[in-house]
């Protein structure tokens, strides 16, 4: 495969994710190749290979005869994503703390900063949780972790945007991205790991009472 088609395979992928994780392709909606292709100015091929792997992923169903969907969600998988976030983050911190750079730190002082925007909107704040995880995934130097990571926090975002997004509060969470940048910076990473693990647990906990308070009904642990 040509570096210009990864490039173009990797643009897709990303953009095609974000429609879904914004609730731009609903789940259940049918994936049409050419629409996509229009909207993104991206060819035939690079959106076939993008939406492979949105379906290994699980972003997106294949269903015979009938083409490519947007996979629904199961709520009584929320847990299960949720507690190995739980796993990961944190280790991804412990590298962190002993791998990243002056320069990783740096950019999360300068990302935290624009917390402090007037007018920042909980959208905003959501994109700064998500900066500070990808900061802390490049700092811990582990491509294979980054990646599952990365498909993991894309999940999460679409609940919250399915969920919570009208109703959530994202101050405190940049809040504890604050508290985890200042363990970071010297380099203490056990510390870290048990503030984000509280972070991650912390959405979990709000997910869930999103989510039992739209059904009507708790969901099993």
């Amino acid at each position: 495969m040509s570096r210009v088609s990864t490039s173009l395979s990797e643009q897709a992928y990303l953009e095609i994710r974000n429609k879904i994780v914004r609730l731009e392709l609903a789940p259940g909606d049918v994936i049409k190749e050419e629409t996509l292709q229009s909207q993104l100015g991206i060819g035939r091929t690079p959106i076939r290979e993008a939406l492979q792997r949105l379906a290994r992923d699980q972003f997106v169903t294949v269903i015979p005869r009938r083409g490519m969907l947007v996979s629904g969600i199961d709520v009584m998988e929320l847990s299960m994503l949720y507690e190995t976030r739980a796993l990961l983050e944190p280790y991804a911190m412990r590298l962190a703390a002993k791998r990243g750079k002056q320069e990783h730190w740096d950019e999360m002082a300068r990302v935290l900063a624009r917390a402090e925007a007037p007018g920042a909107t909980n959208d905003d704040l959501m994109k700064i949780d998500r900066r500070c995880h990808e900061i802390v995934w490049d700092a811990a130097g582990n491509r294979f972790l980054t990646a599952t990571l990365d498909m993991m926090y894309a999940q999460s975002d679409r609940l919250w945007h399915l969920y919570i997004a009208d109703v959530a509060d994202m101050k405190h969470a940049v809040q504890e991205h604050g508290e985890m940048f200042e363990r970071l910076a010297i380099g203490d990473g056990d510390t870290a790991a048990e503030l984000c693990e509280k972070h991650v647990r912390g959405f979990d906990d709000e997910m869930n009472q999103a989510v039992r308070k739209r059904l009507g009904s708790p969901l099993p642990k």
